[in-house]
């Protein structure tokens, strides 16, 4: 008894060397990853091999090029997706703060450079840097860029104290965002990743606690800007008009979103089966990219898409999860900020394939054919998978927080999650 109890004691100093050193250190015990981010990602990209896989002879047909043309371009980008989240899973937070500035600077560059770049007849936009066969769509770069930077910048004013503080923190992102929407949107005409960036950046400024009556002053100038830019813009009133109703122009403007619609509506229940798609014969534009969901919804029916749904909401609450039990704030903010870009572009792919919104050109996250969006996208998660190798020992509840901080006003513990990690807290371990 006496030895059991000498062990006991010598274990429970041990473990609570640790809980010191962690959270002194701001990073938490090391342990396992979540492998459920893993095999989320592996799911959703093997799913989107198998959908491109079964449409890539009716591609190939209305195309008149090699039938492994799709497939192989996207196992390309699967291959450089997965090693993207390899690397990315290994790279330190410590070394992915030291790149926010780097990457924002390249994004700039990029930005530059894409301006100069020869259009495509195919697509006649500034959105792509192009090298031969192969194409890079810096609105992608530019969104990962500002979440390692703006998580960064973030998590040092929350340490400072000066969330609250507007030209700390609510002057900055106003700025950011003005420029952000004025090249992405208005030079690049990219309104989807406009609206994705938007979502980063309010939802990464709400969860560290920014006040909410100044998110909603910027969320009310942003809606302003768009409703001045839809209405300044001929093509932009169109898609308005074809979106309200797109059975009046099915044969020009609303072609896509009609044949959308046939597609989603054509499969049923069951749909009609893998490799039984009518609509990949020429039939619908972008079948292998931007309108996947509707192939999807063609080839499995009602009971297909609610089953990539619901991985996604399960990816999402893995997320959540991994949020809850974060070690500081730069990852809390990091992971927030992945769920709002993977959420976001979902909804907005899904909602236009469906009729709920306009087409705005947006990948199905990690299903739909498209390279730079696709490796961005898992260096990201990968980031990710690596926060969730290291876990808080806190256990506190935003009462508690609230009650030692005395200040409500902006704590993120009150937006977050219950049982998160407070290093400014004393440790105890979770009972």
């Amino acid at each position: 008894m006496v030895g059991s109890s000498r062990k006991s004691s010598v274990r429970a100093s041990l473990v609570s060397t640790a809980q010191t050193r962690a959270n002194n250190s701001g990073q938490g015990r090391r342990h396992s990853p979540d492998y459920w981010l893993l095999i989320l990602t592996a799911l959703l990209l093997t799913i989107g091999l198998v959908v491109v896989y079964s449409i890539s002879p009716g591609l190939a047909a209305s195309q008149h090029i090699s039938q492994s043309y799709f497939i192989t371009k996207q196992m390309l980008a699967v291959g450089l997706g997965l090693v993207t989240f390899a690397l990315a899973a290994f790279i330190p937070l410590s070394l992915w703060r030291k790149l926010a500035t780097p990457l924002v600077v390249i994004s700039i560059i990029g930005c530059l450079v894409v301006m100069v770049t020869p259009i495509n007849a195919t697509y006649p936009a500034h959105r792509w840097i192009r090298l031969g066969g192969f194409s890079f769509q810096i609105a992608e770069l530019i969104k990962l860029a500002l979440l390692v930077w703006l998580a960064n910048f973030l998590a040092a004013k929350y340490r400072a104290g000066e969330v609250a503080n507007f030209n700390s923190v609510t002057k900055p992102l106003l700025i950011i965002l003005l420029v952000m929407g004025f090249v992405v949107a208005k030079l690049q005409s990219d309104f989807g990743s406009a609206a994705v960036i938007v979502a980063i950046m309010g939802v990464m400024a709400y969860a560290v606690g920014v006040p909410l009556k100044r998110i909603a002053m910027i969320g009310a100038l942003v809606v302003i800007l768009a409703i001045l830019a839809i209405s300044s813009t001929a093509y932009r009133r169109e898609r308005l008009a074809t979106f309200l109703h797109p059975e009046s122009n099915c044969q020009s403007t609303g072609y896509q979103a009609c044949q959308a619609l046939i597609s989603v509506g054509s499969g049923g229940i069951f749909g009609k089966g893998l490799g039984y798609s009518v609509q990949a014969y020429g039939h619908l534009p972008e079948a292998s990219n931007d309108s996947i969901f509707a192939i999807i919804a063609e080839e499995f029916g009602f009971v297909g898409t609610v089953a990539i749904l619901v991985i996604y909401a399960v990816f999402i609450t893995r997320l959540k999860q991994v949020v809850e039990h974060s070690a500081n704030q730069f990852s809390r903010l990091l992971i927030v900020g992945v769920m709002a870009w993977l959420s976001t572009q979902m909804i907005i792919n899904v909602g236009a394939m469906v009729g709920l919104l306009p087409l705005k050109g947006i990948t199905l996250p990690l299903i739909s054919q498209g390279g730079t969006s696709l490796i961005f996208l898992t260096a990201a998660l990968g980031m990710v998978f690596h926060i969730s190798r290291y876990t808080s020992y806190n256990a506190v509840t935003p009462e508690e927080v609230i009650q030692k901080r005395g200040d409500a006003g902006y704590s993120l513990e009150r937006r977050r999650v219950r049982r998160a990690h407070n290093p400014s807290l004393v440790a105890r371990p979770r009972s």
